[in-house]
């Protein structure tokens, strides 16, 4: 715990353009210290929430995580902050991990320890897509009570666009990709895809005929993600937990 007169010095050393790094060997303090009460998660004077502060809302999580056992813990810590939780994000999650609320996932297991490299993408290589469903659309959208957002993401650059569409068949797949490549300003030279059955078989990743005929007709090719690799996919993936 930092005092007063160090947390005082912090702050002025970080607006004077030194770095954490820096600021916490001159203090004698851990680097996560010194991030801590910079961004405000720890006041000088108060010690860290007990992390018992979180078990009244261990069940709710355990059930959140039940039903979508990929839901991302920012989302899990806003709703509970919404609820009334006042602990920090590293203090709730460190408490997801101590109590075990997320349930075992066999696929996400499997990944563990794998080897993760940079994947290259040059400018104009790639373009990846992926469906977002929005729940509970508002009636003025004109798609329905589900709303389905089909985004396309530059892998370069990371840049993206998106449609709203009724469905996710093939007819408004094939009328979303156009509107969200005319956005983009035009289509690169390969799109990726996820194992989505309008795109390819699931079970050998094969690209449908019908679909084969779409993607002659833009002059792409079409790669699809093994399983289990979302890394491959990561900018859209990426771009899908983007918020306003």
């Amino acid at each position: 715990m930092l005092t007063q007169e160090e947390d005082v010095d912090a702050h002025a050393l970080r607006r004077q353009g030194w770095t954490i790094s820096a600021i916490a060997r001159h203090l004698g303090r851990d680097r996560k210290t010194i991030r801590a009460y910079l961004n405000g998660e720890q006041v000088p004077g108060q010690r860290r929430q007990s992390p018992h502060a979180f078990v009244p809302y261990l069940e709710y999580c355990r059930q959140r995580l039940a039903d979508d056992p990929h839901l991302w813990a920012s989302t899990l810590f806003d709703e509970v902050t919404g609820l009334g939780y006042e602990g920090g994000y590293s203090t709730f999650t460190r408490a997801l991990r101590r109590y075990q609320a997320r349930p075992h996932c066999e696929p996400c297991h499997a990944a563990t320890g794998r080897n993760v490299a940079v994947i290259a993408h040059p400018p104009g290589e790639e373009i990846q897509f992926d469906w977002l469903e929005l729940p509970d659309a508002p009636d003025g959208w004109g798609v329905g009570e589900h709303a389905h957002l089909l985004v396309g993401a530059l892998a370069h650059s990371g840049r993206w666009r998106a449609v709203l569409a009724e469905s996710e068949d093939f007819p408004h797949l094939v009328q979303a990709l156009d509107a969200v490549v005319r956005k983009l300003g035009g289509t690169a030279r390969r799109w990726r895809f996820d194992r989505m059955a309008t795109v390819c078989y699931p079970s050998s990743g094969q690209v449908t005929a019908s679909f084969a005929a779409v993607a002659k007709y833009y002059g792409v090719g079409v790669d699809i993600c093994p399983p289990r690799r979302g890394n491959c996919k990561g900018v859209v993936e990426k771009a899908n937990h983007w918020k306003p």
